[in-house]
């Protein structure tokens, strides 16, 4: 998927991205790396603190992924860009066994609501 118009890419002080600023009328939407809304609109500065607050550690911590029959998959991020995001399954921390094998899922960019993070 191209990134909607409009929306300017931030990255934090060592050049990584970390997500998008999104006009707003007058104000900003910061939106993060899974283009979700992190809150807005606020100024741009609100918006960048909020991307620099939000970082990038949430991508590591356990998601659970709803699967279309109502199951439950606990899953960690894998990969997240505009193109897509792919999550892990992480039954018992699977995930992170070189060579477990873990069943993958491809999902669409922003991140459904189906992926939520553990707990939540």
């Amino acid at each position: 998927m191209a990134l909607p118009g409009g929306w300017i890419e931030h990255r934090r002080e060592d050049g990584e991205p970390i997500g998008w600023i999104v006009p707003d009328g007058g104000r900003f939407r910061p939106v993060d790396i899974l283009g979700r809304p992190v809150g807005g609109p606020v100024d741009w500065f609100e918006a960048e603190e909020a991307l620099e607050e939000r970082g990038l550690a949430f991508l590591a911590e356990r998601h659970v992924l709803r699967l279309p029959d109502g199951s439950e998959r606990p899953v960690r991020i894998s990969q997240a860009s505009p193109e897509g995001i792919v999550v892990v399954a992480d039954e018992y921390g699977a995930a992170s066994a070189v060579g477990a094998g873990a069943q993958t899922f491809r999902l669409t960019f922003p991140a459904p609501a189906e992926l939520l993070l553990h707990g939540r």
